[in-house]
């Protein structure tokens, strides 16, 4: 089966995706009583799998399983959640909570809330050939009749996210941060480029990170706090599924720092992605796409519109006044622009103030768990998903309504040491256990 990835950077048999390596095994536990001498695993056609001990005694052993926290744990491969076998984040999960929900009475039911990207209802939109606009209203229409209670737009909390990287970059320019927070300020929204951040080259990258929560986990945070609140709810009565174009999504909403143990909940409980089918180490993970298809459901059929083309995956943007170079922003896609960006911070020659970085080429739009082109039109299709997506992202934070009005809430009194708490997060650097990748960056 050929690589659904971009070849932009090819190491060995590495992509922009780096799959992963032996590292990438969590090893049976192996009941060394059982009879004596070597222990063997003999594995059934069916995938099940015995210990066969030296007197030929045999014990079926339980199949190991992997989860998103043995994957924070690893640092053996970049972006883990493409490779793992992931359970708890599935559409089949979701069905589970609509189900349990028909079973209870309504005041004991959990109230289900889903925020949908900007770039999955733009890669839907593309699919059924609608505009944004009548896809957002669709899909909640869809997801209500699925039995969730609130369908919301993280364009709202994107403005947050947004505010904060602004305020973040304005005091590190300035020199108010703390002196383990250095320039240029690298964007931290996108967890494939985070995890190999952390695990590649933590200590030189990590001062460097925005802490400034990615739109999905702003989300996280005003629904399992603002939004609970104004429901009169506990965080964990409210099950928070996010729709996002990336199946990395899910390893972020996995991490330790978004989970609240006085209320044993996570700020994002369930990340679906786009796609329809994305085969990975032997298994389909279905997502909105395979929610549509069960339910009989197509959004629209309409005529495809003209073409748009892309923005590049390397752009500089530069302020000057009379002349002068004040400010040096820049946009590295894909790991061979990471790459590139990574070595002039290491010869310390980068000459930018501010740079977004994202783990896929073309962006969020052209995420892993995007919808594909049937056939070899999928640059035609990206050209269609950012021209929808350009269509929904033309508002400025500071024009938003509603925004500014609980942002400075969050920063006025009390409100700034919790805003810190619900806009901001850390990174940390990931020792290596083996050098299962033997790969020099």
């Amino acid at each position: 089966m050929a690589s659904p990835f971009s070849g932009a950077l090819q190491l060995t048999d590495l992509d922009d995706f780096i799959g992963p390596s032996q590292d990438c095994i969590k090893p049976v536990k192996v009941d060394k009583r059982l009879g004596s001498g070597v222990a063997k695993i003999h594995i059934e056609d069916d995938g099940s799998y015995f210990q066969v001990g030296h007197d030929g005694g045999t014990r079926k052993l339980e199949k190991a399983k992997i989860s998103l926290d043995d994957c924070l744990a690893c640092s053996g491969c970049v972006t883990s959640a493409e490779t793992v076998l992931i359970t708890q984040q599935s559409h089949e999960e979701l069905r589970k909570v609509l189900d349990a929900n028909k079973t209870v009475a309504p005041g004991q039911q959990r109230l289900v809330v889903i925020s949908v990207s900007p770039q999955s209802r733009a890669s839907l939109a593309a699919r059924f050939q609608l505009n944004p606009t009548d896809t957002a209203r669709k899909l909640t229409t869809f997801f209500k009749k699925l039995g969730a209670h609130y369908v919301f737009d993280t364009a709202f909390s994107r403005n947050f996210s947004l505010l904060e990287s602004q305020r973040e970059f304005v005091r590190r320019f300035r020199g108010q941060a703390d002196s383990k927070q250095a320039l240029p300020v690298l964007t931290s929204a996108c967890p494939g480029w985070i995890c190999y951040a952390e695990k590649t080259h933590g200590t030189l990258l990590i001062p460097h990170l925005s802490t400034a929560r990615s739109p999905q986990q702003v989300m996280g945070s005003l629904v399992k706090d603002f939004f609970a609140q104004q429901q009169r709810l506990t965080p964990d009565k409210i099950y928070h599924v996010t729709v996002m174009p990336c199946y990395d999504k899910k390893l972020e909403a996995s991490r330790p720092d978004f989970f609240s143990q006085e209320h044993q909940t996570r700020d994002v409980d369930c990340v679906v992605t786009t796609a329809e089918e994305h085969l990975r180490c032997g298994f389909i993970a279905g997502e909105v796409f395979k929610l549509l298809q069960e339910e009989g459901v197509l959004l629209s059929e309409l005529e495809p519109t003209p073409l748009d083309s892309l923005n590049k995956d390397f752009q500089e943007v530069t302020l000057e006044r009379e002349g002068q170079v004040l400010l040096h922003f820049a946009m590295a896609y894909g790991f061979r622009n990471i790459q590139n960006l990574v070595q002039k911070l290491k010869r310390g020659r980068c000459p930018y103030h501010y740079v977004e970085v994202m783990a896929c080429p073309a962006g969020c739009l052209n995420g892993g768990g995007q919808l594909k082109a049937p056939d070899t039109a999928d640059k035609e299709l990206l050209q269609h998903v950012e021209r929808l997506y350009s269509m929904v992202r033309t508002e400025v934070p500071e024009d938003v309504p509603g925004v500014q009005e609980l942002y400075k809430c969050w920063l006025q009194g009390e409100g700034s040491e919790q805003a810190g708490r619900l806009l901001h997060t850390s990174y940390h650097a990931v020792e290596k256990a083996t050098s299962g990748l033997s790969i020099r960056w």
